[in-house]
């Protein structure tokens, strides 16, 4: 038996995942069955896990930023989640994150 899609509305930068369109703001417009909703969570979470490895590492002055791997993570999981949006989104969504160009970066790692 397959699983029925719900429409679902999502917040980049708070990480937010909706079933309301009025409740708070949001970017993109998905549809996705509980299962992809479980995987769009977890890898929210893993950004919001890496931007404070993140915060963390810059307040230790001797280590060089630019050789930082949370940085490195935090991108990729950034990628990742335009990734998943973009297969979930309804066409205005696909276009916006295509005009984005975020799927153009090269991160051979990035996984789902």
């Amino acid at each position: 038996m397959t699983e029925s899609k719900r429409t679902y509305y999502v917040g980049i930068a708070s990480g937010e995942i909706s079933t309301s369109s009025t409740d708070s703001p949001w970017d993109f417009q998905i549809e996705a069955t509980n299962d992809e909703i479980v995987k769009l969570r977890e890898v929210f979470d893993q950004n919001y896990s890496t931007d404070w490895q993140a915060f963390f590492r810059a307040h230790v002055p001797y280590l060089q930023y630019h050789y930082d791997r949370p940085n490195d993570a935090y991108d990729k999981n950034l990628q990742l989640s335009y990734k998943l949006i973009h297969e979930l989104g309804n066409e205005e969504t696909k276009a916006h994150i295509e005009k984005m160009g975020i799927l153009d970066w090269k991160y051979e790692d990035v996984e789902e």
